[in-house]
């Protein structure tokens, strides 16, 4: 069967620039790659014919050539050498294996952990640490400086976190050059695996430290101040920046994050800045008003005036008694939210009242009767 022209199997154009073409073929390879295409059994044919196209355009004196003569430029009767030979001949398989490595950086790149600059893994960073830390809500208010103790891994002071003993530099690793990845090829394309000497570390360590045994790291709980600012809320993270755990063979150290957790408090209900209190009051208080004396999240008492006549759930605002803001700006208010009492282990005497004052109280219920006159008309309607 005729070959097909190279500028076709790649999408391209003739004339086309060195760099469309090299775009060309990446995408072309992403599509046709065999792994990607298993249910296609012309898959590996179609990307190594993308590659013999490839391996010629890519190369000026080859796309020159082709573009002159075609596909005939490499067969011997144009001037040009035959296939398996030098020069610009073996423009096919033969050169397929180099085209492909050309590119398979920034094919993979995204898989394998980038291209062949950035595989090397000497220091690895040490890993982020979570600490939950419980508060009161009046620790929220006012803030704090807490100390903490921090299970991690800190640097080994015998070695310097080198891992080495006496501190001594590791060496480059026999096996990957210190690359960290090592190559193989297998069939028309290339593979790239961690270094199996040195994990991926692209160093070896001859003597290793006693104390660490090659870490460069050791466990050890640290105490640590905290700062916790007024104002935080459950959910609240405090990073503390290289406080984490070591890094790996003198690596830099990962980061601490604070989770605050705010404990229930037996007064007070918190929304955001603002506080809620429910507090009772006796059904003579809630007829008669008077005052009353709450508390307040900063330890102290205001009074609060209850007008006559109120009911349950009634709410009243103490402006600027809730929490502070986390970032500044006022504090919130703080809510106190009725809640009337019903005597109760009332005496002969007191029941005796209270019967009396129900025979004289028709006109001092108005929800009753509002509710009551309801009732009625709902049942007129259900009857007729």
């Amino acid at each position: 069967m005729a070959k097909r022209d190279y500028y076709e199997v790649l999408g391209l154009s003739r004339g086309a620039s060195a760099e469309e073409i090299k775009k060309a073929y990446r995408k072309k390879a992403k599509e046709l790659h065999p792994d990607r295409n298993k249910d296609n059994p012309d898959s590996e044919s179609e990307f190594k014919e993308a590659g013999e196209a490839y391996d010629v355009l890519k190369d000026p004196e080859k796309k020159a050539a082709y573009d002159r003569f075609g596909h005939a430029a490499f067969e011997g009767g144009m001037g040009g050498p035959r296939p398996g030979g030098g020069g610009m001949g073996g423009g096919g398989q033969g050169d397929f294996a180099s085209a492909f490595s050309d590119v398979f950086d920034d094919l993979f790149g995204d898989f394998m952990g980038g291209g062949r600059g950035s595989s090397r893994q000497r220091a690895a960073r040490g890993s982020d640490l979570r600490y939950n830390l419980r508060i009161t809500l009046e620790e929220a208010y006012a803030g704090l400086q807490k100390s903490i103790s921090v299970p991690s891994s800190v640097m080994c002071d015998a070695c310097n976190g080198s891992g080495a003993e006496g501190g001594a530099e590791p060496t480059p690793c026999p096996t990957c050059s210190g690359m960290g990845k090592v190559r193989a090829q297998q069939g028309f394309f290339t593979v790239e695996r961690t270094c199996p000497t040195c994990s991926g570390l692209g160093q070896i360590i001859k003597n290793p430290c006693k104390v660490c045994h090659g870490a460069g790291r050791i466990e050890k709980d640290r105490t640590l101040s905290v700062n916790i600012p007024a104002g935080v809320e459950t959910g609240t993270r405090i990073r503390l920046a290289g406080e984490g755990e070591a890094g790996m063979r003198g690596g830099p150290a990962g980061d601490l994050y604070i989770f605050i957790e705010v404990a229930p408090h037996d007064l007070f209900q918190r929304e955001d800045r603002n506080l809620f209190c429910r507090v009772p009051v006796s059904m003579t208080t809630a007829a008669l008003g008077g005052d009353i004396e709450v508390p307040t999240i900063d330890g102290g008492r205001s009074r609060v005036k209850i007008p006559e006549g109120s009911q349950s759930g009634r709410q009243m605002r103490l402006r600027g008694k809730g929490m502070p803001g986390l970032r500044g700006g006022p504090n919130g208010d703080m809510f106190i939210e009725l809640a009337v009492e019903t005597p109760v282990n009332l005496t002969a005497r007191q029941k005796e009242l209270l019967r009396e004052f129900d025979g004289l109280s028709e006109n001092n219920n108005p929800e009753s009767r509002s509710f009551l006159s309801s009732v009625k008309n709902f049942w007129d309607s259900m009857k007729s």
